[in-house]
């Protein structure tokens, strides 16, 4: 790897300059360096200048440009002036690692009715070297909510899932686990978390040890409340803490902490280390493997406590699940004496599900399933005479070979990548090679396999795009390309709502904003979305111009009419001069969530030319809305607005 890429965060690494000495010789540099600008990208929610990006990957502007444009043609980043912006179809990679798992599908289901039933937020998590990564939320909307997101990584030390996969750590697990410790300790390297700062006794200079050498980042810190007494634990706020310190088995400091170590001969007692969060986490990984369960006393930040158990499948953890909850509602104690006998029985249904799903498998006769051929090919060859030297090919390559992975496909050989990316067999193992340097593939007995690292390329902040987000950038070249307004609308009731608008700038145009409520039967928008419904709400309809249907029986031969032909057009039933052509947005399933329509003043186009010329346009349009809709509600719920 180029010196000026710097190594994943959180990634367990504890030397990036012994990270870059070893690189295989066959590596694949373009790959290396476009995974570096994704993943700086994703450390940035999703959103970064492309002098940003420059900066933080240590790249040249014209490198920097030249991965952009080809992960803007891969439809992975959309650029916007000068920023680029992750795109939903680049959910796509880590969608390849959750089917390849099996988990979110087998077992999703359960985490939402756990969900329901203890009205808490519920989590799936797995472990990804020494922390653990998200694979699904239930959450619950409420004032204070859980925040984190699928692909989101937390140390394995500051949560409850982490201590259960310790368990099942060896040696060389612990020791990656000391050495992230010793060269991260403010946690930096993980953004979903709060820091953890290292606070330094002053010594014997003073009861305050306050002298003006102590910087804000040294105050950073969170409150914890040991659950067995009650008592106020400030870590890290303030340097104050005295040496009298009382731990307890519920706190995050236990009993191999430095203050309780004897004294090292000729050791400097003015930088003294106190206790930290995580510091008593080998204690706490014993207690799970003893009790089968863990706890997070408010480990993350103040008032976050969760209870976690394992599922297990073949003797080993599959996964950890984990009810998540404030201590506005329960404390740490009270969630583990409350939940604890129900989060048991949903564990027994997830493994109870992982069993009956393992021997259909077994009993069905085992035949390699690969993907079709990609057509990269032709794919790569169009790019590259389009965009020139511009254009990576073995970026866009590389990034394609983990898209071979997927459900029943979740162990592959060389060639069976190549195969199902069309990819030659060498060019497939130098990117396997690539990916398994980085950390994203694993290998062993030449079988390939990916790892939860994958969820760390932009699944995060895509995770919570909503349907309204995935179309904003679509309707904006519509309504550029064909100079009218073009709207975003879901079903609410017997109405529409606007959840997404893009105007014109013209003397005469159509004025709606967002949130906007019309009656569904006099609009275009409103009729797709009732067509796809069994039973349509058709309660009172109102002569709102002399054109509007009220008559229901004709409205229903109407909307039998745009189920069948895919489309509504509305000549000024809504209003007098407007007329409109919408098109219906499906989910993957089939089933209507949304509608687009182009609106303008019947002066400007005929209803035959409104046929003729806005409506092929408007259907491509909702066609990539929906290819981007699919990518990233394939394993999670895509909020309408």
């Amino acid at each position: 790897m180029p010196s000026n890429v710097a190594p994943a965060p959180g990634t367990g690494t504890s030397s990036a300059a012994g990270a870059e000495a070893a690189v295989p010789a066959e590596a694949v540099t373009p790959l290396i360096r476009g995974i570096a600008v994704l993943r700086r990208l994703t450390d940035a929610d999703g959103v970064s200048s492309l002098s940003g990006l420059e900066r933080s990957t240590g790249l040249a502007r014209s490198t920097v440009d030249r991965i952009t444009a080809t992960l803007a043609r891969r439809g992975y980043v959309r650029l916007d002036g000068r920023d680029a912006v992750l795109a939903p179809r680049l959910m796509e990679l880590g969608n390849a690692y959750l089917a390849a798992l099996r988990l979110p599908r087998l077992l999703d289901a359960h985490a939402d009715a756990l969900a329901d039933e203890l009205d808490e937020s519920v989590s799936l998590a797995v472990g990804d070297q020494d922390g653990i990564r998200f694979i699904h939320q239930a959450t619950r909307r409420r004032a204070m909510s859980l925040s984190f997101r699928i692909g989101d990584l937390l140390p394995a030390e500051r949560t409850a899932p982490g201590p259960l996969f310790a368990t099942e750590w060896g040696d060389r697990e612990w020791a990656r686990w000391r050495e992230r410790r010793a060269a991260d300790p403010e946690d930096r390297g993980f953004p979903a978390v709060p820091a953890r700062s290292r606070p330094i006794e002053d010594g014997e200079d003073g009861e305050d040890g306050e002298d003006g050498r102590n910087d804000e980042k040294d105050r950073i810190g969170a409150s914890r409340t040991n659950s067995k007494n009650g008592t106020d634990l400030t870590v890290a706020k303030d340097l104050t803490v005295t040496k009298g310190l009382t731990v307890g088995r519920d706190l995050t400091v236990g009993k191999s902490l430095a203050a309780d170590r004897p004294e090292e001969p000729g050791a400097d007692r003015s930088a003294r280390r106190l206790p930290t969060l995580g510091d008593d986490f080998e204690q706490r990984t014993a207690e799970a493997r003893e009790a089968g369960w863990a706890l997070d006393d408010q480990l993350i930040e103040p008032g976050l406590v969760a209870l976690s158990m394992p599922v297990r499948e073949a003797g080993r953890i599959a996964c950890v699940v984990s009810v998540v909850s404030h201590t506005s509602r329960h404390t740490a104690a009270d969630l583990r004496d409350t939940l604890l006998p129900r989060l048991r029985e949903a564990v027994a249904a997830m493994e109870r599900e992982l069993r009956e799903a393992q021997h259909a498998e077994s009993a069905t006769p085992r035949t390699t399933t690969t993907a079709a051929p990609s057509g990269l090919a032709v794919w790569t060859g169009a790019s590259k005479q389009e965009l020139g030297r511009e254009f990576i090919e073995s970026l866009a390559r590389g990034l394609t070979v983990i898209t071979a992975f997927g459900e029943g496909r979740a162990e592959l050989n060389l060639t069976e990548v190549a195969r199902a990316t069309g990819l030659a067999r060498a060019t497939a193992r130098r990117a396997l090679i690539t990916l398994e340097h980085l950390g994203y593939v694993t290998a062993h007995d030449r079988v390939f396999r990916l790892t939860p690292r994958v969820l760390g390329l932009g699944f995060p902040p895509l995770s919570r795009t909503s349907l309204a987000e995935i179309a904003a950038p679509h309707l904006t070249e519509l309504s550029q390309r064909l100079h009218d307004s073009v709207s975003l609308a879901v079903l609410t009731g017997d109405e529409i709502q606007y959840t997404g608008r893009v105007s014109t700038s013209r003397v005469m145009s159509v004025h709606i904003t967002i949130g906007t409520r019309l009656p569904a039967y006099p609009t275009a928008l409103g009729r797709v979305i009732l067509a796809d419904l069994p039973e349509p709400p058709l309660t009172e309809l109102l002569p709102l111009t002399p054109r509007t249907i009220t008559d229901p029986a004709r409205l229903k031969a109407v909307l039998d009419r745009v189920r069948e032909e895919g489309y509504a057009l509305v000549d000024e039933e809504l209003e007098v001069g407007l007329r409109s052509v919408a098109v219906p947005v499906r989910e993957r399933g089939g089933r209507v969530v949304a509608a687009v329509n182009v609106a303008m003043h019947s002066s400007r186009r005929t209803p035959e030319e409104c046929v003729a010329e806005v409506l092929p346009e408007l259907r491509a349009t909702v066609g990539r809305i929906e290819e981007d809709l699919w990518v990233a509600g394939r394993f999670r719920r895509v909020p309408r607005t």
